[in-house]
């Protein structure tokens, strides 16, 4: 068995790591979590029964160290059409639809959340033939084609070989759960800003404020080619805001009140999970606790660094030395959510270097009485380089001026956002508030203005793109 080592607190060093991708997944264990230790023990002892459990042997592979205080699950979407899921596609195989590590700091109460695009190309390890499937030989293909070759038990092995973390728990659900979930909470409420037709999703949508149902939220979060400009890292920031809207509506009142939604809601989640057979009910439970005294505003969600493959574009690969060094953080137990606290009150205040706009994420709220402000503001920042995957009205801050919030890690992003346009005024988050980079426009707004090119009019944006961002 691989030693345990204690988790240290470093500064965090990756403020060049776009935040965007926490995934849907991960809104499911982070939401269950927190239901959990609300809920009770004995409560949710009647639900687990219905987890479908499989055996993976870790001890089939060297394995990097654990870490002492630190929980890392592998958490999976599975893309297997078979049974329930066969309606949405044909493909031949398993292969996950969602791959990402969320790893769970219980000593600082901090947790991240890294998505892993299915579209990554590594160099796979070999695994063995095992009950149902061929194994395969060491080879450089994409991430996900692990579970198809090998089933879980490979993907785990080549995640932990890819990365050196260690994972102590996998957790997978299918897409038929994924429905039950939403469905079980009444819908999601979410902003679509322009009509989407995308028959491989199945999806079908007007623009406009709407709720989505189970169906319709799940052709959503794997819609692709319909949406944006059809790669996975579009994907992922829409997947983003989705789980944003869910986490926000399973943690609603009208939820946390309702006995018969949150125990709809816990079944179909607990119907299409399968986990290792190590995570038990003590384990969840354990994991529970932990997760209730995390901070919200302390989870990061981050995607490993890529690049566009060289050998096809339409593929990517991982970004060294920000790959590597991110892998390291997780890996040694470092508390990302740590804004440093060696480094000094001087270092602290720094703003830092300007970073890239492509890889800042902001969602912009219209705190005005002016319909569809927002998403104009959206193709003005997008045209800029801005990743902008939310637009709509604010839920948490009302200023009387136009504002950027940001969080730890966000300050330098803020000032170059802030300092494209006119007027606008930079605050950051009181500590243990719930925050992303967030643009709220305020009565003030005038225009764009300042330094950048967002100076254009308002009239440059065709009538048509206008009339898709008032929808909202």
């Amino acid at each position: 068995m691989p030693r345990r080592r204690s988790a240290p607190r470093v500064p965090r060093t990756f403020a060049g790591v776009r935040m965007s991708a926490g995934q849907w997944v991960a809104c499911v264990v982070t939401a269950v979590s927190i239901i959990i230790s609300l809920g009770g023990y004995g409560w949710y002892q009647g639900i687990v029964g219905n987890i479908t459990t499989t055996q993976v042997d870790t001890d089939a592979w060297d394995r990097p160290v654990d870490v002492e205080g630190v929980i890392n699950l592998l958490v999976l979407g599975s893309d297997v059409r078979s049974g329930e899921n066969a309606a949405y596609g044909d493909a031949e195989g398993e292969r996950p639809d969602v791959m990402l590590i969320a790893s769970v700091n219980v000593d600082s109460g901090s947790a991240t959340l890294v998505n892993l695009p299915r579209d990554l190309v590594v160099d796979l390890p070999a695994c063995e033939a095992v009950e149902g499937y061929e194994g395969m030989a060491a080879q450089a293909t994409q991430l996900n084609s692990a579970m198809n070759f090998g089933g879980v038990g490979c993907q785990w092995k080549a995640i932990e070989q890819i990365s050196g973390v260690h994972l102590d728990h996998f957790v997978m659900m299918d897409f038929g759960g994924f429905k039950d979930m939403v469905d079980a909470v009444g819908g999601v409420e979410m902003c679509i800003p322009q009509p989407v037709d995308d028959p491989k999703a199945h999806l079908t949508l007007d623009a406009g404020l709407q709720t989505l149902d189970g169906e319709e939220s799940l052709g959503f979060v794997r819609s692709r080619y319909g949406q944006g400009d059809g790669s996975d890292l579009s994907r992922i920031e829409r997947q983003q805001e989705f789980m944003g809207a869910l986490l926000r509506q399973v943690l609603s009142s009208e939820v946390m009140t309702s006995p018969a939604a949150i125990t709809g809601f816990l079944s179909a989640v607990t119907d299409s999970i399968t986990t290792d057979e190590g995570l038990t009910v003590d384990t969840m439970t354990d994991l529970a606790i932990s997760m209730r005294e995390v901070d919200l505003g302390a989870v990061q969600f981050l995607t490993v660094p890529n690049t566009p493959h060289p050998a096809n574009p339409n593929r990517l690969a991982l970004s060294e030395p920000a790959a590597s060094e991110l892998f390291g953080a997780i890996s040694s137990g470092a508390d990302l959510a740590d804004g440093g606290e060696e480094d000094g009150p001087e270092e602290d205040d720094a703003v830092g270097d300007a970073p890239d706009p492509s890889t800042v994420t902001v969602d912009v709220r219209n705190n005005t009485g002016t319909t569809g402000l927002a998403g104009q503001v959206q193709l003005q920042l997008q045209a800029e380089g801005f990743q902008v995957p939310s637009t709509g009205n604010p839920e948490l801050r009302f200023p009387d001026v136009t504002t950027v919030y940001y969080g730890p890690g966000d300050r330098a992003a803020a000032e170059l956002l802030a300092g494209g346009l006119a007027d606008a005024v930079t605050e950051e988050v009181p500590e243990g508030l719930p925050y992303t980079l967030e643009l709220v426009i305020g009565p003030d707004w005038t225009g764009p203005g300042g330094d950048s090119s967002l100076t254009e009019e308002l009239g440059a944006i065709t009538a048509e793109e206008e009339a898709a961002q008032n929808a909202c």
